[in-house]
C-alpha cells in the first residue's frame, strides 16, 4: 500500500460495524478511492459515504476519518472535493442511538481542519485550476467545523484547543 494509507492496517476493521455490517471491506475502499481509475474510484467513494457518512454515523466512521483527511491531502487522488465533502457529511450526520460514534466521527473530522484550511489556502494553479474545487470544498468545510454544534458535542471544549 505504500505510504499513503500504511495505517489502515492498524485497525481492527473487523471489530467495527458499518450501515451494511462488519467494516472489514473498508480500507479496500479506500485503496479504490487512492488508486482506482475514475470510475471505480467514483464507486468506493459512493459506497464509502453509504456505509459510513449517510446518517446515522456508527462505530467505524471515525476510524475511518484520518485515512479520508489523508487522501484528501493527497495529490494524486482523483476526487479529493468528493473526499472533502464526505467529510462534510460526517459532520453533518449523527446516531442518537450512539451519541459517543457521533462524537467520535465529529472530533476525527474537527482534528482534519488545519488540513482543510491548508487545502483552502493553496495557490491557483495558472490556466485551466482542476483544484478550484479541491480549494472550494477545502473552504466550505472549515466553515462547517467552525460553526459545528449539535447535542452530541455540546459541552467540548473551543474548538481551537482541540484541533491540532
Amino acid at each position: 500500500m505504500g505510504t499513503v494509507l500504511g495505517a489502515m492496517r492498524n485497525v481492527r476493521w473487523h471489530e467495527l460495524q458499518h450501515a451494511y455490517g462488519s467494516a472489514s471491506q473498508v480500507p479496500g475502499v479506500l485503496s479504490r478511492i487512492a488508486w482506482g481509475d475514475a470510475p471505480t474510484s467514483d464507486e468506493a467513494l459512493s459506497d464509502l459515504e453509504r456505509w459510513i457518512g449517510t446518517p446515522p454515523v456508527f462505530d467505524s466512521t471515525a476510524a475511518t476519518v484520518p485515512f479520508l483527511w489523508e487522501l484528501a491531502a493527497t495529490d494524486t487522488v482523483r476526487d479529493r472535493t468528493g473526499v472533502l465533502d464526505l467529510l462534510a457529511t460526517i459532520l453533518a450526520a449523527g446516531n442518537a442511538e450512539h451519541p459517543a460514534w457521533t462524537r467520535a466521527a465529529h472530533d476525527a473530522v474537527a482534528a482534519g481542519r488545519a488540513t482543510a484550511a491548508r487545502l483552502a489556502a493553496a495557490p491557483e494553479a495558472g490556466g485551466a485550476d482542476p483544484a478550484r474545487t479541491v480549494r472550494a470544498a477545502a473552504t466550505r468545510l472549515v466553515a462547517a467545523i467552525d460553526r459545528h454544534a449539535c447535542p452530541a458535542c455540546a459541552g467540548l471544549r473551543p474548538r481551537e484547543a482541540r484541533v491540532h
